[in-house]
């Protein structure tokens, strides 16, 4: 029962807005291309700083600086009791959730699923979030050019959601 239910629910659900639409007098194909639309439109204005962010992050694991910033971060990241191994994962994430992923998966392979490290990257990949690409989508979308504070804000958010990572790990499994 469960499984047709599942199965049946995006139709059903397309079939009662479709419904909804017919009894407000809606023309549903125009309004479906106008939203079509709009959703160029809004993609047009965020592709570039989507483009240049993507490359950024390729450009900085492949030129060895992301390397080279993880080892001058380390001695601070062992003060805030934050495992150094997890520099590049706290280096990429703000940037390119998809790169974090990568790194992250790295740290699960090399060191363990069930390892200290291996679970501090799965909480730090689920406790933060990739501000610059949130910032250059949704503010992109709304117009916005001036982030003012919103940056400074936000990556001050992931620190505190990293660190909290670790130490909510640390706490919850006596690891580290």
């Amino acid at each position: 029962m469960w499984n047709l239910l599942s199965t049946m629910l995006l139709p059903l659900l397309l079939a009662f807005v479709a419904l909804y639409a017919m009894t407000r007098r809606v023309d549903v194909y125009d309004a479906l291309v106008c939203g079509a639309g709009e959703g160029l439109a809004t993609l047009g204005r965020i592709l570039p700083s989507l483009v240049a962010l993507l490359t950024a992050v390729h450009m900085l694991r492949a030129s060895g600086a992301l390397d080279l910033a993880c080892a001058a971060l380390a001695p601070a990241l062992e003060c805030l009791g934050i495992p150094p191994q997890t520099a590049p994962l706290m280096l990429v994430r703000p940037v390119s959730g998809s790169a974090a992923l990568g790194v992250g998966s790295e740290l699960i392979g090399q060191y363990g699923p069930d390892s200290y490290l291996g679970r501090v990257a799965a909480v730090m990949l689920g406790s933060t979030e990739t501000t610059f690409y949130a910032i250059a989508v949704y503010f992109g979308a709304a117009g916005v050019t001036r982030t003012r504070y919103a940056v400074p804000a936000a990556l001050c958010a992931d620190l505190a959601g990293f660190t909290a990572a670790a130490w909510a790990v640390r706490i919850c499994f006596g690891m580290g």
